[in-house]
Order: structure tokens, then sequence, then C-alpha cells
């Protein structure tokens, strides 16, 4: 069996199980009639099975598993939902393009700088085993370049931009740095010890986006959506903490717990009319400065 059989039975094993559990005379016979229609021979044998479990939840860490009560086979990725969710996603992408036709002309990609994931491993290596991290790093604002050495404390992804949580050295404070704007990345043998006390969906669990808390408590944040973007606001909620008030039709309204940090305020921005801060008066205050002084710039 070529290659290209092994990796394509994979994609239908995987897309199988994800519609629901399956005995495995089920997913046999589900193979079988797929190998007439690619031309392939699927077809395979328990142990055969058991071999490609392992495979895949060593290549693309999706794992199986066996309900012994119902005789099925189901996909659990229980021990991180988000992270078993992302390796699908993924799954669906490489299968995607793994063919041997020509598909740039039918896949328009966005265009932008890469993201910097060729600097994940390295650091989940600092992470996992404790161990300081330097780069050079350049920010967006002023091309200034700077040597950094941190503890790595975690990975966070945000508007599809992967970023560094870490306790700099230079001052000691938790920072976030942009895996997009790092090089030079050195894994140093200097060990250290994550705080206990740190964790990083308590430290973001009121942020919006990547910037760490500004201030000691978040605040209560109410806004009046149009009713078109009121549609996208509620299939898409701005923060977890998001509650609606009002959904009629003549607005949405909704109420979230959050730090007004940059972040925040340019989201908010960027749906221009659409949206109106009623609470708190500051922010509303503020958000209406920035739009005056945006209007004058085309007087």
């Amino acid at each position: 069996m070529s290659k290209r059989e092994f990796i394509a039975r994979y994609g239908l094993i995987i897309n199988k199980l994800r519609r629901g559990p399956v005995s495995f005379d089920e997913l046999d016979f589900f193979l079988q009639n797929q190998s007439s229609v690619d031309g392939y021979n699927y077809s395979i044998s328990q142990r055969t099975f058991q071999r490609d479990i392992k495979d895949i939840e060593h290549i693309h860490k999706i794992f199986i598993k066996y309900d012994h009560a119902n005789k099925v086979y189901y996909i659990a990725n229980e021990e991180d939902d988000k992270l078993g969710q992302r390796m699908l996603e993924a799954f669906d992408l490489f299968n995607a393009f793994n063919t041997p036709e020509r598909i740039s002309q039918h896949i328009h990609f966005e265009s932008r700088r890469p993201q910097g994931t060729d600097n994940l491993h390295g650091i989940l290596h600092g992470i996992k085993n404790g161990f300081e991290v330097a780069f050079t790093y350049t920010k967006y604002w002023d091309d200034k370049v700077s040597e950094r050495t941190v503890q790595p404390y975690a990975l966070k992804e945000f508007k599809n931009r992967w970023y560094l949580v870490c306790n700099d050295l230079k001052d000691n404070r938790i920072k976030t740095f942009g895996l997009d704007r790092l090089t030079d990345l050195e894994i140093t043998r200097k060990g250290f010890e994550i705080p206990t006390s740190f964790d990083v969906g308590e430290h973001f669990k009121y942020c919006f986006g990547i910037i760490s808390p500004n201030a000691q408590k978040p605040e209560e944040v109410v806004l009046s959506f149009t009713v078109f973007q009121g549609k996208y606001i509620k299939s898409l909620p701005l923060h977890h903490t998001q509650q609606v008030l009002i959904d009629n039709e003549e607005e949405l309204r909704i109420k979230l717990k959050v730090f007004i940090t940059e972040d925040f305020v340019m989201e908010i921005i960027s749906h221009g009319e659409r949206v109106k801060v009623l609470e708190p008066k500051s922010f509303a205050n503020e958000i209406r400065s920035i739009h005056e002084a945006a209007a004058e710039r085309y007087l």
C-alpha cells in the first residue's frame, strides 16, 4: 500500500468517527465502499486498525478509544477540547491540501507575514522543561530592536497570531511578545520554575486580547449594537463574559466584564457607527473623542 493510501485511509477513519461512534464492522464496510469510489484498497483487519489508531494518535494527536459497553469506537480528545478541536481543524486542512492535483487556482490565501510558528516547538520545550529563553524582538510601532531574556510561561493565540506569555527579566513583569516579531531564539540552560500562583487562564480571564490587565479590577461595559451587527456579535461573542440585556428590532444590548485595554479599545473602534458605548461613561467619552479626532482629519 502506498503512503498516499495510508494518509487517505487515516482521513477517512477520522472523518467517519467525527460523525459519531461506529463499530469496527461499520467502519470496515464504510472503507470498502470508499475503496470502490477512490480506486484504492482501504479495507483493514482489526490488527491493522489498532496500528492505525496508534499512528493517528502519534501523527495527528487525535485519540480514538473503544467503548466496551456499546462495542463502538469514538474520538476522545477530552484532555483539552480546544486542543483537540484545533488538531481536527489542522487535519482537515492537511487532508484538503494533500492532493496531487494543482490546487493553487482554487484556493485564495490571505496575504500576511509569517506567524512565527517556526519558534513554537522551541518555546514549548523551554516552557515544559523550565528553561529561560533569549531572543531578539522588534516592536511594531518603532522598529526598535531589543535583546530579551525571559522565563516562558505559556503560549496564547489571538486573532490568528501567536504570543509568548512570559516574565521579562528586564523588569520582572508579565508581558506578551508576538512570535512573528521574534527572531534568533535561543533556549538557555538556566532553569526556572513557573510560579504556582500563575494561571494563564486566570491572568487573561477579563482581558480582551493579549495585553495584560491594566487596572486592579475589570469594569462592567455596556454596549448597544445595531440589529444587523448584533447578529454577528451573537454568533461570535466579543468575550466569554458577554450577557445579552436587550435583543429586539431596535438593538442588541450586551454587558461585558473586562479590562479596558488598548486591544479592547481598538476592537470597539473597528465596529464604527454600528456600536455605541453606554457604560462606563468614561469609556464612552474616550471612544467619542477618538471618533471626533478621526472626523477632523477629513475636514
